[in-house]
């Protein structure tokens, strides 16, 4: 990539680490734009966003404004004066003054295949629809939420057994390649922006700790499926004896009976604690948390589990 290119990045998790260090490596980063730091744990100690801590590590220059409109945030990124301004993950909707203030626009790094799973949380999303692959998109930012034309895509399957974490990771290391191969051809014309099609655009909304309960009444594949998308965070779980019993690795299985269970009946199956889903197979808990404890093998949660 041409050490000229002149780059404002903004990111704030661990998603874009990868891709600022990238950038990095081959031009110049004006500064990094990230959000605020926020109270974490108990304490209520102001943890910095990761983009913060690796643009910091590489010696950049970090703003973090609250909302973009405010007045300094936008004179410094005119007094940066980008040739390109590069989003991966920031959590704020950029408006249109920024998206028009480079000569070259908003290029973002999106992890899914636009339009599939437009929004905020389309690695969790693709992986609860059961998807067979998905992948990064490169595209130019308009005034919609990841409608903007595409420069690039790249795919990838997704594993029977992969979770949003392990899929995050992947899709980090894959944006990171793609932006380095697209970014130079963009900026020297030889890549043309590409018109979404609005043709199976689907969209995915910000994640809340709600979306990791588990609700027995549907079929244990879907449940399986959201065990494995909530890992890490929000986490899957459930109400059991008055707390809540986190699920960290699940599988499915059947056995034939004559009579149906009713959804969230509980059983043993082969050693380890099962709930039945609304298909009457078995969601089978390989890895629990409860409350206040260690994770812990499902087998050691039968061992001092009462009344399962």
């Amino acid at each position: 990539m041409t050490s000229l290119a002149r780059i404002v990045f903004m990111g704030s998790p661990d998603f874009a680490i990868l891709i600022l260090e990238a950038l990095s490596k081959h031009c110049s980063i004006l500064g990094v734009v990230t959000q605020p730091d926020r109270p974490a744990g108990r304490g209520g100690t102001l943890k910095p966003p990761a983009v913060k801590e690796a643009a910091l590590r590489l010696g950049l220059p970090v703003i973090q404004p609250e909302k973009l409109r405010q007045p300094e945030a936008m004179d410094q990124l005119r007094a940066w004066t980008p040739d390109v301004i590069v989003v991966a993950a920031f959590g704020q909707i950029l408006r249109q003054d920024v998206l028009e203030l480079p000569p070259f626009g908003c290029v973002n790094v999106h992890a899914s295949l636009l339009p599939r799973w437009r929004g905020a949380a389309p690695i969790q999303a693709a992986i609860l629809a059961g998807d067979a692959e998905t992948g990064i998109t490169i595209m130019k930012m308009d005034s919609g939420v990841d409608t903007g034309p595409i420069l690039s895509q790249r795919f990838i399957p997704i594993a029977g057994d992969e979770t949003g974490g392990s899929l995050f990771g992947k899709l980090s290391s894959l944006g990171a390649d793609l932006l380095v191969e697209t970014l130079p051809r963009y900026l020297s014309g030889e890549l043309i922006p590409q018109a979404q099609s609005s043709e199976g655009a689907t969209y995915t909304p910000t994640l809340n700790k709600e979306d990791g309960l588990l609700n027995f009444t549907q079929p244990a594949a879907a449940l399986e499926r959201r065990v494995r998308a909530m890992n890490p965070w929000p986490g899957a779980y459930f109400e059991w004896q008055g707390g809540l019993l986190k699920v960290h690795k699940a599988h499915t299985d059947f056995v034939f009976t004559y009579m149906f269970q009713p959804p969230g009946t509980r059983t043993i199956h082969l050693g380890l604690p099962a709930i039945y889903g609304g298909d009457n197979t078995m969601l089978v808990l390989d890895e629990v948390q409860p409350a206040g404890k260690k994770p812990m093998p499902g087998k050691a949660f039968l061992a001092g589990a009462r009344n399962w």
